[in-house]
């Protein structure tokens, strides 16, 4: 049996990875239901909520063709250089505040330098300091000792998505290798700090693409969070195609790294709401995380939305604050016009400087 497989700490054979994904015959709510045993095992019905911080905005020198911020998009996003110190405190209180377990701080670009790092230090020991949430880095490449830097300030987690397979990766990006990107987990690893790397699924890669992704996050015992991303077609991206992924697939997808991935933290990331659409909530079952107020470059689900569907299916969030005031909070400025429509919506300089348009309310 697949779940006792898995709850038993066994890789599951790729024939039976692709039958999960692909098969007819496998039931979608009973694997659901296989999937959630396995999450209710190590998260109970906990969710942890992330929020996203763009920290610096666009002007990338790579070509990721499915990243708004690369210098070869036409996407027309708001760009940025690194936002100041006061600043950055002044939305990780924001988010705080708004139930995040964790603080994501993402930078645009192929890697910081050593001087860049330095001062990012303090703002992990300050944010650390003040607030009773983790925080997580999203730096480019680094290496051991820039990782070390990042672990002794005090930094929880370090993310470096792979994104896709091996084999598939010089589709999606030719400016760096996959076993570049590697490279970087590896740095992570040394230095002891936990990882969070995941992928984005529907950029042209098979199914066997997503497995393989599967199985080589598998293989590193540091990473312990995985976001699934559902890709996001953005207009002026190079991969701006529709992908034909539906709900269905995307929550096979979701099960799928569950399986082999039973302890991680699950995410469910960007496209949720794009594609799996009014079958999001069932993403909980497998996924024991998501992320709030939106994406890199993109717009989500009000916060009301996302904190009213958790508790609706009967979960929790794993925050200081309390969900139920959370809810009352924000149904209080609820603003239903303003939620994501079918259409992607690139998010404005207000939604990426949340603590500068607090003070100008």
């Amino acid at each position: 049996m697949l779940e006792q497989r898995s709850l038993n700490g066994h890789s599951i054979s790729r024939k039976d990875c692709r039958l999960l994904l692909q098969s007819t015959k496998i039931n979608l709510f009973l694997l659901l239901n296989a999937a959630f045993r396995i999450r209710r095992k190590y998260w109970g019905k906990d969710v942890t909520i992330h929020i996203i911080n763009n920290v610096q905005n666009g002007h990338c020198s790579e070509n990721c063709q499915y990243c708004a911020q690369s210098k070869f998009s036409r996407t027309a996003i708001e760009s940025y250089p690194m936002k100041s110190d006061v600043e950055i405190l002044k939305e990780a209180k924001i988010a705080y505040q708004s139930g995040a377990f964790r603080y994501c701080m993402v930078f645009s670009g192929r890697e910081q330098g050593r001087q860049r790092l330095e001062r990012l230090t303090g703002v992990i020991r300050a944010i650390k300091k003040k607030y009773p949430m983790e925080v997580c880095v999203s730096p480019g490449f680094v290496n051991k000792e820039e990782a070390l830097i990042l672990k002794k300030a005090g930094l929880d987690r370090l993310n470096h998505n792979i994104n896709t397979s091996q084999k598939y990766y010089s589709h999606i990006c030719t400016t760096h290798t996959f076993d570049k990107r590697l490279q970087t987990l590896k740095a992570a690893q040394s230095a002891g700090l936990d990882m969070c790397s995941g992928v984005i699924v529907g950029m042209g890669e098979t199914p066997d693409d997503v497995i393989d992704a599967a199985l080589m996050l598998r293989a590193f015992k540091n990473v312990k969070s995985i976001p699934v991303n559902f890709f996001l077609p953005i207009q002026g991206t190079k991969i701006s195609k529709k992908a034909n992924l539906s709900p269905e697939y995307c929550l096979r997808v979701l099960c799928l790294y569950r399986f082999l991935n039973p302890k991680a933290e699950i995410r469910m990331a960007a496209g949720r709401e794009y594609h799996l659409r009014d079958m999001q909530v069932l993403g909980l079952y497998p996924a024991s995380s998501l992320f709030m107020d939106g994406y890199l470059n993109v717009k989500g689900t009000s916060r009301y939305k996302t904190f009213q569907m958790i508790k609706d299916a009967g979960f929790s969030i794993k925050s200081e604050q309390n969900l139920d005031d959370l809810i009352q909070k924000e149904k209080e400025c609820y603003n239903k016009t303003s939620e994501m429509s079918p259409r992607l919506v690139i998010k404005k300089i207000t939604d990426l400087h949340p603590s500068i348009s607090k003070e100008r309310l």
